[in-house]
Order: structure tokens, then sequence, then C-alpha cells
């Protein structure tokens, strides 16, 4: 019996597991509520169930423990905060105690790249992150200090800007919350859920080991998608705001991703892992999400 343990079942492990999940036989995920646990344990998944547990971060119930002892397969998507990775260290004995343990997949970010004033950077790039793309870093870096001693394959995937089902430029579009946001020769990378998805199912079957950017093909300035989703649905794109005034109202997070610029390349992700992107760019995203808000 195949067991993938997802820890951490968010909105990219949801759509692994509803393309991808009949390769396992048994799945498991974590979450942090009761409500949230009971919510996704209730859900289907394409066809397939997922065994929830309740899981804080810091103190592992004894049926985890005794599953995660018998997992083939770990997505860790799950973010660290500043005090850590929260499955590395409450799981760690489970986790090196796990004979069947073959392959971890890791959810990270292209954040940790910092700034490149909108030069080209692949997966040989130094690295300078933000504060808060660090604890992104510091988590890379634990779970491949974790397998390498075991032979246990870690595969890092440093994702773009997630967008897709629900959360996507023509949703924001729609409820009329769109920014149109002119900061000059700013662009930012995106990727397609369904994308991270295959990406994640390609890094399991290759038992991949490493990092890989998961990016689409065309990075691009920040309010090209929000024009584009405004044609598609046939409204008047937002007004375009100087990044100078839209900064003045910005979260310090929101704010955080314009003081990074960089483009960033997927050629390791297609060459070792044979990955051919569904959405390339966000032109094919959006026109492929366009029947969910219509």
């Amino acid at each position: 019996m195949a067991m993938l343990a997802c820890l951490g079942l968010g909105y990219c492990a949801e759509r692994y597991v509803s393309d991808f999940g009949g390769r396992f036989t048994h799945i498991i995920g974590t979450s942090r509520t009761d409500g949230r646990a009971a919510a996704l344990g209730a859900r289907d998944f394409d066809g397939r169930k997922v065994e929830m547990l309740v899981f804080d971060g810091a103190t592992a119930s004894r049926t985890l423990i005794d599953l995660i002892e018998h997992a083939n397969a770990l997505l860790i998507s799950a973010a660290p905060d500043e005090h850590g990775d929260p499955i590395l260290e409450p799981l760690h004995e489970a986790l090196a105690a796990a004979p069947r343990l073959n392959s971890v997949v890791l959810l990270s970010t292209i954040g940790v790249y910092g700034d490149r004033g909108g030069d080209w950077v692949d997966e040989t790039a130094t690295l300078d992150p933000n504060e808060r793309a660090h604890p992104r870093l510091a988590a890379e870096r634990a779970w491949r200090a974790f397998g390498q001693p075991r032979r246990i394959p870690v595969a890092a995937l440093r994702l773009g800007g997630i967008y897709g089902p629900g959360q996507n430029a023509l949703v924001n579009v729609r409820a009329g919350r769109a920014r149109n946001i002119d900061k000059p020769n700013q662009v930012f990378n995106r990727i397609h859920v369904a994308d991270i998805a295959q990406a994640i199912d390609a890094a399991f079957a290759h038992r991949a080991d490493g990092i890989f950017n998961v990016v689409d093909d065309a990075p691009s300035p920040p309010g090209e998608p929000i024009a584009f989703a405004a044609e598609l649905l046939g409204l008047p794109a937002p007004p375009v705001v100087p990044f100078t005034e839209a900064v003045k109202t910005m979260s310090p997070m929101a704010a955080s991703f314009y003081a990074e610029n960089r483009r960033v390349r997927n050629d390791k992700l297609k060459r070792e892992l044979g990955v051919r992107l569904k959405y390339p760019t966000y032109r094919e995203g959006l026109r492929a999400l366009l029947t969910d808000v219509r």
C-alpha cells in the first residue's frame, strides 16, 4: 500500500490530491484547526478521500506519528515561520523511523532569490532572501539535511505567484477589488496551481533531489494580468495607479512583493523532470479559468 502524507493540506496540495491522488492507496493530510480538518475530511477529491488529522505544528498525536511511520511519500506545504519549520522538529523521530519513506517534496518560494533588478536567475543563483523568505530558505536546508544522510531525495519546489480557481485576476476584477498598479520595469513570475500539481507529481515520479523553480515562461508587469482579465470579462480595466501612490495603502507584506524584481528561469524543471506547462503564461491560464467566473 502506497501512502502519501500531505503535511499542511492547503491550496496546492489539494489540487495535487485531486489531480494525482490516484497514484496512492492511502492519503493523509493535516490542518491546524478542527473545523478545517473536518471540512477537508468530508470533501471528495475527484473520487478520493483524505484521512485528515489536526496538527498544530507543536504536538503530534499518536495517530499521526503512527501514520507518518508508514508513509512512502511526503508533501510539505505547511509554511515555516520565525520559529522554524513546523513539521520537521515535532515529527523528526517518526520521520527518521519511517522505513518506507522514499521521497519528500517541499513547497518553497522564489522569494529566496531576493531582488535582482529585473535580471534573470536560475537554481544556481546566489540567494538573498528578505526577512519574509528567510524561514523558507531555512526549511529548504533543514529538509535537505534530513534527507541526505538517509538517502531520501528531497525536492524543494520554488514557486512563483500562485493563481488558479478561486484565486486569480478574473475573480478580483469581477469583485471590483483588482488594483492595476504601475511600477516601471517591475515584473513577476506566476504559476497556475495545475502546473504546480504536475511539478509535484514529476518530482515524486523521478524521486527528484534538489532545487527546482516552478514558474511560468513569461514574467510580466503586475498590471498586465489585470488588464487582460478585464478584457476577457468585457469590463473596463481598473484605473492605473502609480506604485508610489498605491504603496501608501498596502500592507507591509504586499509592499514587500513589489520590493523585489526578477525574472526566474524554469529550464531545469522542464529538462530534468520533463514538465510541460499547461499554462506557460497568464494568458492561457486566465482563458482556461474564464468559465469559473461567468
